[in-house]
């Protein structure tokens, strides 16, 4: 007799039950399979910038390997990009409690830094208030920690950002910490000095964490953003997420870090040590060179925020025709978050999935639907691309928008 295999459908754990993919890679997934199907599709839902990595950057990388940096390094990170990464950190903050290089963790990327924190302070029973709409990844990174995401809607009137009075009407004795990003993805506002400061306030009064995901800060178009570390007196109970991938078109050299309290630092350390121990040993150098060769550096961020803040004038000068499609007008990063509630369309997931399905599908332009924001009458439009395809794009959407009016 003929022993039968019995296959048995795959059901995941409890860790990963309710897990989500990311939206904004499901966006991207969809519009390479269309460009290989021969249709030309343009991709406004990418958030990393076009540009090429600066040349000083690679030909340190280049020197890098030449010299052996080929090995396992530590794994919080090689000490001079530790060094190199207090040094930018000190010069913001003016507490007692310099920044060191032991309260820094170099990670892959700055989405394991964000997630190592998440682990590390939160668990079951805990609340982490998330102003909305941010980052589809904070949400599911504080479910993977066993705590609950607690959305807090910001005001459209305010960029959607969220003040003090918000979060502390969302606050419950659950409540154990607040992440925030500036400038934040997916609307591009960033928050004033006066603004963090009553927030971090707040915290401090309540004893929360706070974890401040800087990660566009550079990409602002009315200066650098304040830092959470310019506004704190103290770094007892807050944690700065920052890494190379924006400011210096890094995103595919996976270098992040934290900024932590020792204790934090070291629990985040040996969190990683049992994960994905060091970053690329290549990319760490890289990295010290991205940060301590300012002559190079900040010619090529200028260059490059320059060209996004033409691309944003351009997408906004254009939207301004259509008053029927709200905008936030971001002062940094490069994204613009659109209002398509007058839409009609027929999706459980808001107005905003409708639209993106009918501009992708209809108009070959890619974006980002809202609900990944938790905004589900929303999209996100990325600018990081060429400003002819950002035009064509902007051009479409609105073609796409009077179509669907309702």
């Amino acid at each position: 007799m003929t022993e039968m295999t019995v296959r048995r459908a795959f059901v995941p754990s409890p860790n990963i039950a309710q897990l989500k993919e990311s939206a904004t890679i499901a966006v991207s997934a969809r519009a390479k399979a269309l460009r290989a199907a021969g249709r030309r599709v343009i991709d406004l839902g990418a958030g990393e910038p076009d540009f090429d990595t600066p040349e000083f950057i690679r030909r340190a990388a280049q020197r890098a390997i030449d010299a052996g940096a080929t090995r396992y390094t530590a794994t919080e990170g090689i000490l001079p990009l530790r060094e190199a990464i207090a040094t930018l950190a000190n010069a913001d903050y003016r507490g007692d409690d310099r920044v060191t290089p032991g309260d820094i963790v170099v990670s892959t990327g700055s989405k394991q830094s964000l997630f190592n924190a998440c682990f590390v302070l939160f668990g079951p029973g805990d609340e982490v208030l998330i102003p909305t709409p941010s980052w589809t990844s904070y949400y599911e990174m504080v479910a993977l920690a066993r705590a609950e995401p607690v959305p807090v809607l910001g005001d459209p009137a305010n960029g959607l950002k969220v003040t003090a009075a918000a979060l502390a009407a969302a606050a419950t004795p659950a409540t154990k910490g607040v992440m925030l990003n500036s400038p934040c993805n997916p609307t591009g506002a960033v928050y004033d000095r006066a603004e963090l400061e009553s927030i971090l306030a707040l915290a401090e009064e309540r004893g929360w964490w706070v974890i401040s995901d800087e990660i566009y800060r550079r990409i602002a178009y009315a200066g650098v953003a304040t830092s959470i570390l310019e506004v704190a007196s103290s770094r007892d109970r807050v944690i700065l997420v920052d890494g190379v991938a924006k400011a210096y078109a890094m995103t595919g050299w996976r270098i992040g870090w934290a900024i932590a309290p020792r204790a934090v630092a070291q629990a985040m350390g040996a969190l990683q040590s049992h994960s994905t121990s060091n970053a690329a040993a290549v990319s760490q150098h890289a990295a010290v060179a991205a940060l301590t060769d300012r002559g190079a550096a900040e010619p090529s961020i200028a260059h490059m925020v320059g060209e996004f803040e033409r691309r944003r004038d351009a997408a906004l000068a254009m939207l301004a025709g259509e008053p029927g499609i709200g905008v936030i007008p971001p002062d940094g990063a490069f994204y613009l978050f659109l209002d398509v509630s007058g839409t009609r369309g027929n999706s459980r997931n808001g107005a905003g999935a409708a639209f993106a399905q009918h501009l992708l599908e209809r108009h070959d332009v890619a974006v980002v639907p809202g609900a990944a924001f938790y905004t589900p009458d929303w999209v996100r439009l990325s600018y990081a691309a060429p400003l002819d395809q950002v035009v064509t794009g902007v051009q479409r959407t609105v073609a796409a928008f009077r179509e669907m009016k309702s």
